[in-house]
Parts: C-alpha cells; sequence; structure tokens
C-alpha cells in the first residue's frame, strides 16, 4: 500500500523525474504476485491504482541501489540490517529507517500489518501510510537535490 500510495504522492509533487519509488519485502512467501486484494479493494476505493504492484523480495543490493531503505516495522528493519551486515553492506541508520520515522502523529513508530484482521485494520493502515507519504514527501521536497530550479 505504502508503495503505490507514495508513488502517487511523488508523481503529484513533481518529483516523479527525480524519485523512484521501489518496493519489497523480506520474506519470499509472495513473489511475483499482486498485492492482497483486500488491500488493493481499499486503494481502489480512496482512488489510488494498486495494477503495477508485484511482489518482490528485498536483498542486501537494495542498499547499494537505493539512497534510502524503508522498513515498515521494526521486525523488517532488524531484517534488512542483518542481510546488510551478512553480505557486508552499509546500513546507515540515516538511509536505512523506518517509514514511521516520516509519520507526523506517531514518529518513529510500526505500521502494523494488517493480513491477519479485517477491512478496518486495511483502512487504518492506509491512513497511517498517506498521512506518513505526506511526511516523507516533505521531507524530499526541502533536499537540496530535489528543490525545483526555478522556485530558488
Amino acid at each position: 500500500m505504502a508503495d503505490v500510495v507514495l508513488t502517487q504522492r511523488v508523481d503529484d509533487a513533481g518529483l516523479a523525474g527525480r524519485v523512484t519509488v521501489a518496493s519489497c519485502g523480506t520474506g519470499d512467501w509472495h513473489l511475483g504476485q499482486s498485492m492482497d486484494e483486500r488491500a488493493a479493494a481499499i486503494l481502489r476505493a480512496h482512488d489510488y491504482d494498486p495494477s503495477a504492484h508485484v511482489a518482490k523480495q528485498f536483498a542486501a543490493s537494495w542498499l547499494a541501489d537505493h539512497d534510502l531503505v524503508l522498513a515498515m516495522d521494526a521486525s523488517n528493519l532488524a531484517d534488512v540490517r542483518r542481510v546488510a551486515a551478512s553480505s557486508g553492506e552499509d546500513a546507515d541508520p540515516t538511509r536505512v529507517r523506518l517509514f514511521g520515522d516520516f509519520d507526523p502523529v506517531e514518529p518513529g513508530g510500526d505500521v502494523p500489518d494488517p493480513y491477519y484482521g479485517g477491512p478496518q485494520g486495511f483502512e487504518e493502515v492506509l491512513a497511517m501510510v498517506e498521512r506518513t507519504c505526506a511526511g516523507l514527501v516533505s521531507a524530499l521536497q526541502q533536499l537540496p537535490d530535489l528543490q525545483d530550479p526555478d522556485s530558488q
């Protein structure tokens, strides 16, 4: 859900040519599959397009290929750091962080996994993801390399 929302927010902010959003999981359970239909339905109900999302798995190469790696919860963050340590990649804490670090309401919190719950859990996660993506895009817009040259 965060991938779809953040991609849309990056596009809406005019950063699409300068920011690329990618998504993966730390496990291999759903590789190559579309997202959970309940998550997709909630996204569609809120005017997002989840159709392009395909599950991928995190690998140490993501650390070299991406400027920022965000984990949805502390467990996933530990998994990312473990993969990094075992491969010799750098898990710099300024680049490997919790998605929730950008949440303006509950900074540093985990995003709960709604998989085993009902539709309300997906709605709650979407609300959390939307506000956090707004904070993340705002932070991205402050980076000198991403500022609009016409506004400087």
